[in-house]
């Protein structure tokens, strides 16, 4: 059994989704195809964090990589994207404990974002979150989004159209294709499309959700995070590179949750559950985002721990290239052909 579609979208995560909500404001069909497997873009806490994220790649790189452009440049996409699709967008800034708060301070500063010191913490509004399971589920749940079970097995085009063939043996038909799966997809791709994705590196990461209220805006420490969440609380969140395995490492998140909990003065561990998922990273740490080479082919991979921050931009920048538009500021660093 074989079916067509304008567009394909191969992924159900916040990349996939965003793309697909983009081309459907644009007036274009889109179908996702999805296997409902866990989803690392739920097993986050939708963070859209562009100050401590610019921050945390600026330190870990010794002053060498400054994102704060394009991580102001993808925040600034949000609030039409959640206006126009009804998405939670949750405002009340984030701040940062720690020993070295004028330090923190000062850096943030120098990156371009607003930054006050208060008390025993370093307060900035330059961060807002979403909810990944409230944004997932509307975003699947578009007028107009057809969102098809199964999982995708082979790509492949005669130069004017692409055919998806899926494990079930069935065929889908598109003029083009988005590819937003994970690290680990099992695609049979062609070439160079194989190659690209062959570089990406999976990360396994947890967290801890409790229904226990500890915060009212995203704590963030040299320990990890710990953010509101509908009901409760999230807190982590580990990066554990090469790992594919989704049982949850109950010790070493355990020692996670006492540290983070110890940044806000919390000594007794509340009951907590986990979400385990393995997102996708490249060689630079940013996504592959645009045209991957054979016509119609389009990529939005592997954006490490941004993936809520940077879903909106994706999405403009993946719908602007299928089009045929003038590229965005930032394409040219997302482009996946960079790392070919």
């Amino acid at each position: 059994m074989s079916s067509s579609t304008e567009v394909l979208v191969i992924g159900a995560g916040v990349l996939g989704l965003s793309t697909a909500a983009e081309l459907l404001r644009r007036g274009h069909e889109v179908t996702v195809v999805d296997p409902g497997t866990v989803n690392a873009s739920a097993v986050a806490a939708g963070m859209i964090a562009p100050a401590f994220e610019a921050l945390a790649d600026w330190r870990g790189s010794d002053g060498q990589l400054d994102r704060s452009d394009l991580f102001r440049a993808a925040r600034a996409q949000w609030s039409d994207f959640a206006t126009a699709f009804d998405l939670p967008l949750h405002r009340e800034g984030a701040e940062w404990r720690g020993p070295d708060l004028e330090v923190v301070a000062s850096q943030l500063r120098w990156l371009g974002f607003p930054a006050e010191r208060t008390g025993d913490a370093v307060v900035t509004p330059a961060d807002w979150r979403t909810e990944p399971a409230a944004a997932l589920t509307r975003l699947r749940s578009l007028p107009g989004l057809t969102v098809m079970p199964g999982r995708v097995s082979s790509l492949t085009t005669d130069g004017t159209r692409w055919t998806a063939r899926l494990e079930d043996g069935s065929g889908l038909a598109a003029r083009s294709v988005v590819l937003a799966t994970g690290a680990v997809n099992g695609l049979d791709l062609p070439e160079p499309v194989a190659r690209l994705v062959a570089q990406l590196q999976p990360i396994r990461g947890q967290i801890a959700v409790t229904a226990r209220h500890l915060v009212e805006r995203t704590v963030r420490g040299p320990a990890g995070y710990i953010a509101p969440g509908p009901g409760g609380s999230v807190i982590g969140a580990s990066m554990e590179p090469d790992r594919t395995d989704l049982q949850p490492d109950l010790e070493r998140g355990s020692a996670m949750v006492r540290a983070c909990l110890a940044q806000i003065g919390v000594k007794e561990s509340p009951a907590v559950t986990w979400r385990v998922g393995v997102r996708g990273a490249t060689r630079d740490g940013l996504p592959m985002v645009g045209a991957a080479g054979p016509v119609g082919l389009h990529l939005a991979l592997a954006p490490r721990r941004n993936g809520w921050l940077l879903g909106p931009l994706v999405a403009r920048t993946v719908v602007d290239g299928l089009e045929g538009r003038a590229a965005e500021p930032f394409a040219l660093a997302l482009d996946p052909r960079r790392l070919a």
